[in-house]
């Protein structure tokens, strides 16, 4: 017969994992919530205002004030549309 390697304990079933704990250590997890996370920037204006300068800066901004980078944008993209053609 084979060797049972999978984990599995209860006739087919993972006893792995968040699903199979009993229910009062979900709760416990689960009321901790976001907290983790670093929260949220509802009490924290100062830094909200970094993440937002970090996040433009990640992604290079936008083609407001740069015509030609914004032309040269549009070109690389059509010549990846028209690659296989």
């Amino acid at each position: 017969m084979a060797n049972n390697q999978g984990g599995n304990q209860s006739g087919g079933r993972s006893t792995r994992g968040f699903a199979s704990m009993d229910p009062a250590r979900q709760r416990e997890i689960a009321s901790k919530g976001g907290m983790s996370s670093g929260g949220n920037f509802k009490n924290d204006p100062a830094r909200a205002a970094a993440a937002g300068r970090k996040g433009g800066e990640a992604s290079g901004g936008n083609f407001k004030n740069d015509r030609e980078r914004a032309a040269q944008a549009g070109r690389k993209g059509g010549e990846a549309s028209h690659a296989s053609r």
